[in-house]
């Protein structure tokens, strides 16, 4: 959003961000503090606090005039008490004071102030990511802070034991891939996970080793082109012979269509000729079955986490010009501005 380099609009969107962090940090408190506190008394003629429920369903509770108070409380903040000021910072009210409050207090120019500045966004952009959990939390279970058992309708029921799901996020499908439940799809995109997981980390190897060794000798003794002259990264790719692209596509498709072939009696990714590693025909099936449960595991997150690695290898890379390039060296990045 900020490519474009506009000054007004990346102002109009810190006054945004700034807003929306606000009314999300007061949100969070405002849905954590009714399970340790309610005021006593009544809210309306015959509904007392403690008679209105925690998170979402309170929304039910609330009279027509009681909507009606938060609106009108609202619009006066919005359009008088806080009213914006072009000539003033983001989010820089003349009559609020520290924490928001009514008293016209100021912090001192310095270091510290930028601090609490920065603390603000950070804490903001966390309680935006956190409300909109709870919301998402309350709807699905039925209660604030209710038990994700109680998600009883949850179409990830299916698969929740499978292997990779794993500590913090348990199951976690935010694109919703597997909202149909259906076992054969789990199995086919299982299938991709392992292997876009196990290229991935071959090539994050690839992309590190040729930093601290690379082979001696020639690469194609026809072109006079040895090991130590080809670059590191995506500028390699330029050197390879085409002859070298063909033994690629050679190997990967052999691989691909005869030796470690998919087998639909084995579970995704096991294949007949592959060993420990990868290695062909090293070693047997892991027997203890906890062991194999934990390594099968980590080859799940490992794979996971060498494809953003990669991924990230190759943006920094194409953008700063060269491998491991500090980036300092994306001259044309618009964020400079």
């Amino acid at each position: 959003m900020t490519k474009d380099g506009d000054a007004l609009a990346f102002r109009r969107r810190r006054e945004t961000e700034l807003k929306h962090g606000r009314v999300a940090m007061l949100a969070c408190m405002g849905y954590i503090t009714p399970e340790y506190f309610k005021f006593p008394g009544y809210c309306a003629t015959d509904l007392s606090f403690a008679d209105i429920p925690n998170g979402l369903a309170a929304l039910s509770k609330v009279p027509g005039a009681g909507w009606l108070q938060i609106f009108l409380f609202i619009g006066t903040i919005e359009k008088w008490f806080y009213k914006y000021d072009a000539s003033r910072a983001p989010g820089d009210f003349e009559n609020g004071g520290v924490l928001g409050a009514p008293n016209g207090s100021r912090m001192v120019e310095g270091p510290a102030k930028t601090r609490k500045l920065n603390a603000e966004l950070a804490n903001g952009r966390l309680a935006m990511m956190a409300i909109i959990g709870m919301f998402f939390q309350d709807g699905l279970t039925g209660s604030a802070w209710g038990d994700w058992a109680l998600y009883t309708d949850s179409p990830l029921r299916a698969f929740e034991n499978e292997l990779g799901v794993q500590a913090p996020v348990g199951f976690w499908d935010p694109a919703g891939y597997c909202k149909e439940g259906t076992a054969a799809d789990f199995r086919r995109r299982r299938e991709s996970e392992l292997k876009h997981g196990r290229i991935a980390m071959i090539a994050t190897m690839g992309y590190i080793t040729p930093e601290y060794f690379k082979f001696p000798g020639f690469l194609a003794p026809h072109l006079g082109l040895e090991f130590s002259q080809v670059p590191n990264g995506l500028a390699a790719i330029s050197k390879v012979p085409s002859a070298g692209i063909a033994q690629w596509v050679f190997f990967v498709g052999l691989i691909e269509t005869g030796f470690l072939k998919q087998d639909a009696s084995r579970a995704p990714g096991d294949f007949a000729n592959g060993g420990t590693l990868g290695v062909p025909n090293a070693g047997g099936p892991i027997e203890n079955e906890e062991a194999r449960k934990r390594k099968l595991n980590s080859e799940l997150a490992n794979g996971r986490l060498a494809m953003m690695a990669i991924i990230g290898m190759f943006f920094q890379d194409g953008l700063t010009g060269q491998a491991w390039a500090d980036w300092s060296y994306f001259h044309d990045s618009p964020l400079r501005g």
